[in-house]
């Protein structure tokens, strides 16, 4: 059973989501580890012809992978720590063994007696001679970083200690890697809806009038309130989050000014459009939301409609691009694909989404990039296969003539894509956020 104790996200309100005790949360994260090792490993290792996988790490200079693979009360790897995932053959479980001091959590076990061979790498040499496997695949990738996380010297140690013979089997693992990264399990499923929904409640919590007292609170202060609240939850954020104003100004937006050049005093004023980008980690997962908010302006009850249009133009987009997914296409096609129907349907797009999971920015097809509007090489003809995550991240550019300027909508939600397409994890924004929000709502 996955959801034992919880830690309520609001005290005094009992429809927010639930946090579990870090106790709880490492019982969660050794279930889930166990059950995609024997339920999904196998398929990809199969998918990719490899019959043995190493993955090589020393302690603090980590390979990302290892990280995904230890148990969660190891914080990082211990010494020198060598996971070796051997294929016995369809039909059988696959091997997991730890050329370590120690079991490596329940799933690998001890296969080094220091006592009896002092030698680390003469003992994984021996490991491999006993299996002789066909293909040794280690995590070396020139364009996927997370599938190149074995160090130079490791690697040359490995070389030295196995031999000519076996080192003429070493074969890149970036196609296992990365379909062990990217792909999500039923297990996962289950729990992920509720995490993105921690997100929501985190970001409406902190665009509402607890949060914000328009005239005096700035974006920094919001930034800011939003590390707080993420720590007083126990949680962590996988990056600093951001607050942005378009208003009825003279200034122009664009995707840079929410990042490098975002005005560090800027005070919330009402008939300010906020935007807020925001994620967090928990149970090995990762959120990344971006969403906007309105500041009523005194006597106003709802946000114009001209914003409201602007919104449903960026809402369309999503609808065009998800639709374009397919298992086997690549990023770069469902981007063209995309940019071209939305521009046909009159909108101006920008795509620019990537796949999520245990790391934000994760390993998998890239679907464009906010500065690379005709493709990404190589990450972004990487093909779409199915149970996999992705943040939906894009926007939509809309002339609002009572500003006399464009504004864009800046939207990213978490979302899934199997059999039945797209959708999204615990939904997605289609009405603005309001500040106040009407006390009639509660």
């Amino acid at each position: 059973m996955l959801l034992i104790y919880f830690l309520p996200l609001s005290a005094n309100s009992q429809d927010h989501p639930y946090i579990l005790s870090m106790k709880d949360r490492a019982t969660v994260i050794d279930d889930i580890l166990a059950d995609r090792v024997k339920t999904i490993l196998p398929e990809i290792m199969r998918r990719e012809g490899v019959d043995m996988w190493l993955i090589i790490s020393r302690e603090y200079n980590e390979d990302p992978v290892i990280k995904t693979l230890l148990p969660a009360t190891w914080l990082a790897a211990r010494r020198r720590t060598i996971l070796v995932v051997f294929d016995k053959g369809e039909g059988k479980d696959l091997e997991t063994l730890a050329v370590a001091r120690y079991d490596v959590g329940t799933t690998f076990k001890k296969a080094w007696d220091k006592e009896q061979e002092p030698d680390q790498w003469k003992r994984l040499k021996e490991i491999i001679e006993e299996r002789d496997p066909k293909k040794i695949a280690v995590n070396k990738s020139d364009y996927f970083g997370l599938a190149d996380g074995i160090v130079a010297t490791d690697l040359e140690q490995l070389k030295a200690a196995i031999g000519r013979k076996y080192s003429q089997r070493i074969v890149s693992a970036e196609q296992v890697a990365i379909g062990w990264l990217e792909t999500r399990t039923p297990k996962e499923m289950a729990i992920y809806p509720q995490i993105v929904r921690i997100a929501h409640e985190i970001i409406k919590d902190g665009f509402s009038d607890r949060a914000i007292q328009p005239g005096i609170t700035t974006t920094d202060d919001l930034v800011w309130w939003y590390r707080e609240r993420i720590s007083e939850l126990k949680l962590v954020t996988w990056f600093h989050p951001s607050v942005s104003i378009q208003r009825q100004d003279p200034e122009s937006f664009d995707h840079l000014r929410t990042f490098d050049t975002r005005p560090e005093g800027n005070v919330i004023m009402p008939g300010d459009l906020l935007h807020v980008d925001f994620g967090i980690t928990y149970l090995r997962l990762n959120t990344d939301t971006q969403q906007h908010a309105y500041v009523l302006k005194p006597g106003e009850t709802d946000a114009p409609e001209y914003l409201k249009k602007a919104l449903k133009n960026a809402n369309r987009l999503q609808d065009i691009f998800t639709g374009n997914f397919k298992e086997g296409r690549t990023g770069n096609e469902v981007l063209k694909m995309s940019r071209e129907q939305a521009i046909a349907e009159g909108i101006k797009p920008s795509i620019y989404t990537h796949p999520i999971g245990y790391h934000g920015h994760a390993a998998g097809t890239t679907l464009g990039m906010w500065d690379s509007q005709e493709g990404v090489p190589v990450t972004g003809d990487y093909p779409l296969h199915l149970n996999t995550a992705y943040s939906i991240e894009l926007n939509a550019a809309t002339y609002i003539e009572e500003w006399d300027k464009e504004i864009r909508i800046m939207l990213e939600e978490d979302a899934f894509f199997d059999e039945s397409g797209v959708w999204y994890i615990d939904g997605r924004q289609t009405e603005l956020i309001i500040i106040p929000e009407d006390p009639a709502k509660h």
